[in-house]
This record gives C-alpha cells, structure tokens and sequence, in this order.
C-alpha cells in the first residue's frame, strides 16, 4: 500500500516519462507496474505504508531483500533488471525533485543475464514467408494486406507497429515513406518498388473506404489491423514452412538489416534506416559474422581512407 502523496508523485512521474522522453503508453504501463510490485514490496517488507518518507530511506538490505524476493517468485534475470531500471530511473527523478540521497538504490547491481540475439531469416525463407502468407486467407483483399504489410517489414525494415500507424494519407506509397519511430525519431525510409505494389494490390482489393487521417490497414470488421492478425499468419506460415519459432514479424526487420549489410550497405546507413539511436544496436541486428563486420568497419574507418 503507498500513501495518496506517493501515489501523486508516481503519477508526476509517469507524464514527466511521457513528456519528456517520449516514452510510449506500452511502456508507460510497464513502469507503473513494476513500480507498485516494488513500493508494495517494500510495505509489506518494513509493515508499513509507504510514502515519501519511509522510500527515501531505503537501504541496500531493502533492495538485496526485494530482489531476493523476486527471483524466489521465478522473476527472470531480464525481467528483474527491467524493473530495476525503472525503479532506479523513479529514484533519480526523486531524489533530485524532494533533496534526498538515493545511492542506496541507484547502486544496486543488475542481476547479469544473456542477451538474445535477434534471429534474422535466410533470404529464401523471408521470401518463401511472403509468399506462404499470401495463402492463408480465405478473403482475397485479407490476403492482400497481410502480404503487403509483412512485405513492408521486410522491404522497408518497420517495426510492426510502424507498419500498422501507416494512414491512408500514405497510399498510394511514393519512392519513400517517412517514420515516426521510437522516441518519436523520425527516419524517411526508401520503398521499394515491390512494397509499393503490394501496398497498391490490398488498396485497391480492401471493401472498407481509407480515409487519409484513418488506419491504412484494416481488420475484416474494418477497424484498425491488431498487430496480433499478423503474428498469427505468420505463425501458420512458419509452421507450413518449417521454419523456427524466431520466425516473427520483427524478424523481418531483422532480415532486411543482415541481407542489406551482406549485400554490402554501410552499417551506419542502416542505422539510418532502420532508426536506431546507436550503431551497437544495429551490429546486434545483423547476423553477420565477424570477418564481414571487421571489412565494413575497415571501409568505413577514417584511417582506412588515408
């Protein structure tokens, strides 16, 4: 249980994430939640409400004890160092707005956990999952437009969600499209002539009218597309195709990524494209092995140029 005033400032919080970092209601949401399981810890931990008062006198015994706590409830090592940065990043905010020393908490150690490399498709596999998506649906126009959206994810390496904000003020689609990505970072995109045609096939199939400040993409009802309808496609296709369980809509992404650097892209060029704040990200993006990596850094390094 946390107090009213807490209840207040975590609120302060969440709309200074809101504004300030552009942080998404996804996210938002997450935030709120992993920072209610801490405070109600945290109450239940010292037998009492929590408030202003009682959090800014967290000890690094509190914290052991909290984390202690969660992973004997089988909170994952990335779950648990998610919800630590979060409750760090509250903290901050905190002890900066109400005057009070946090390093009780800001020091705490993020458990250590492996992180996942993204699996990108072989080029035939993306391709045969375009292809094998087309055949899923019984309506012709549905078909349509899950071919042309996955064809977007690979063609032009959009974030589903990117793919799914698209308006009918997009269509037709020109020779780029600009993105709002994450963060709010806007990124113009080149669409290749296939996407374009894809877009073009489900346009002119789709019964529902595509105003220009509406959703481009509809459900069959004609509301806005769930990006839900599309990792079930592709999970049917996948199936049908042998393919693993890595084969999902993001990895598309990531095969548009490793095929563009294999074909030989610049690595910061894709950064561009695919709206990363930072090249590390990109490398983690790219299936490619270190011999490929090391030649595109060798072209790219001031000092190779002379």
């Amino acid at each position: 249980m946390i107090s009213p005033a807490l209840s207040d400032t975590l609120a302060h919080w969440l709309d200074h994430q809101r504004a300030m970092n552009a942080a998404s209601e996804n996210t938002l949401s997450a935030y709120q939640r992993d920072l209610l399981s801490f405070l109600d810890f945290m109450s239940q931990h010292h037998g009492e409400a929590q408030g202003l008062g009682p959090i800014a006198r967290i000890t690094t015994s509190d914290m052991r004890a909290w984390m202690a706590h969660e992973r004997g409830r089988g909170v994952a090592a990335r779950s648990l160092a998610r919800s630590l940065s979060a409750v760090k990043s509250f903290y901050r905010w905190l002890s900066e707005r109400e005057g009070f020393e946090a390093t009780a908490v800001l020091a705490t150690r993020s458990p250590k956990f492996r992180k996942k490399l993204p699996r990108p498709l072989a080029e035939d596999a993306a391709r045969a999952m375009i292809d094998r998506v087309d055949l899923q649906a019984r309506e012709p126009w549905v078909a349509a437009r899950d071919t042309a959206v996955v064809t977007l994810l690979y063609g032009c390496g959009l974030r589903i969600s990117e793919a799914l904000t698209l308006t009918g003020a997009d269509a037709p689609l020109g020779a780029t499209l600009r993105i709002i990505g994450k963060g709010n970072k806007e990124r113009i995109v080149p669409v290749l002539p296939a996407a374009r045609e894809a877009v073009a096939t489900y346009v002119k199939a789709c019964p529902h009218d595509l105003p220009p400040a509406e959703p481009l993409f509809r459900g069959v009802r004609g509301g806005a597309l769930s990006p839900r309808a599309i990792q079930k496609v592709m999970e049917q296709a996948r199936m049908q195709l042998g393919l693993p369980a890595t084969a999902t809509p993001h990895a598309m992404r990531h095969s548009f990524a490793t095929h563009l650097l294999n074909a030989g892209g610049d690595l910061r060029a894709i950064q561009e494209l695919l709206g990363h704040a930072s090249l590390s990200t990109t490398q983690a993006y790219t299936a490619v092995d270190t011999a490929r990596l090391m030649e595109v850094y060798d072209k790219a390094h001031p000092r190779s140029r002379g």
